[in-house]
This record gives C-alpha cells, sequence and structure tokens, in this order.
C-alpha cells in the first residue's frame, strides 16, 4: 500500500465530514467549509474518529490516487481546523505593498503599480516598517488556492540571483551568485 495512502487522518474536534453518493467529500470545520470530488475507485469512510481512504487494486494509476486523495483531504481537515498561513517579503529599494480590502497593490520597481485583485477566500495584510522589507501574509483554509495565489504573486518579480531583490518567501534561502570580479593583471 501507499505509505502515504494508508494512514488515517485523524479528525480534530468540531470538524465533520459527510461523503456524498457522488463521492464528494465535505469537510466542515470551524473556519469554513471545503469540497472536494473524489474519484469513483477511491473509497472514503469515516471510522472512530478518524478519516480512512482506501483503493481497490494495486493498479498505478490507483495507487497515485490513493496517496493524493489522502493529501487533499487532510490539507482540507487541517484548513477548516486551522488555516493555512504564506508570508513573502519584497526584497528591493522602493518596493512597496498596500492591502485594500481585497485588492493587493504593490510597487516593484516597474513605470507603474500593479494591482492583484485576490479570491474571496484569501485574506491579505501587509506590514511595512522603518528600514524593514515590507511582508505580506496571505491566510486562506484551502491550501491549493493559497499556493497558486502566493506563486503567481512571486512570479511578477522573481528574486535574482546576484542581489536578492524580488519577492521571496519569508525564511526562503536563496542561492546568490558573484558577480563579475575585476580581471588580475
Amino acid at each position: 500500500m501507499s505509505r502515504i495512502g494508508k494512514l488515517p487522518i485523524a479528525l480534530p474536534d468540531k470538524v465533520t465530514i459527510t461523503v456524498q453518493p457522488d463521492n464528494t467529500v465535505v469537510v466542515k470545520g470551524p473556519l469554513g467549509e471545503l469540497k472536494q470530488k473524489v474519484d469513483a475507485d477511491i473509497a472514503v469512510k469515516v471510522e472512530n474518529n478518524q478519516l480512512l481512504v482506501s483503493r481497490p487494486t494495486d493498479q498505478r494509476r490507483h495507487r497515485a490516487l490513493h496517496g493524493l486523495y489522502r493529501s487533499l483531504l487532510n490539507n482540507m481537515v487541517t484548513g477548516v481546523s486551522t488555516g493555512f498561513s504564506i508570508q513573502q517579503e519584497l526584497v528591493g529599494v522602493g518596493y512597496r505593498a498596500e492591502a485594500k480590502g481585497q485588492l493587493l497593490e504593490m510597487s516593484l520597481g516597474y513605470s507603474h503599480d500593479i494591482i492583484i485583485a485576490l479570491p474571496k477566500e484569501i485574506k491579505v495584510t501587509t506590514v511595512t516598517e522603518k528600514r524593514s522589507n515590507p511582508i505580506v501574509t496571505l491566510q486562506s483554509i484551502d491550501k491549493q488556492l493559497l499556493g497558486h495565489v502566493a506563486a503567481k504573486i512571486r512570479s511578477l518579480r522573481a528574486p535574482e540571483p546576484y542581489k536578492g531583490k524580488g519577492i521571496k518567501f519569508v525564511g526562503e534561502t536563496l542561492r546568490r551568485k558573484a558577480g563579475k570580479s575585476a580581471s588580475a593583471k
């Protein structure tokens, strides 16, 4: 069996799971509700306050789907109970960010400001302190959507390897390159 797929998912308090007849799993918790359509071959059941995912055969496709859906369902349970958060740092002179409701306005060294409309499932906050880089914090219950939006924001100005300027994740270590060196004569 799949090492990931065979692990049961422990359900925290106040989290309820219902499996609908069309194999759609609905996870409800204190922070919200998420739905995921599961492949018809994969069986999902709730026993003893645990969520179990099983597969019918050892075919390659079934093995792949087994681990995939177990991970997706685990992320849903974690999301509705505690939520997910990603912090990004804007490194560069004059780089700034400002949150206005569901809009994120950023100045990234281009001739114009960039305004991003975020999905309603994502909450954004920005922190700008003197003598430090602006930090953008994204929070959501949907890990997949959160990662997608964070990657989209990062792609607007990816960190470059010489000075490290750009949008990077907090705690991320960048591989730096040495610049030009003067020729020795």
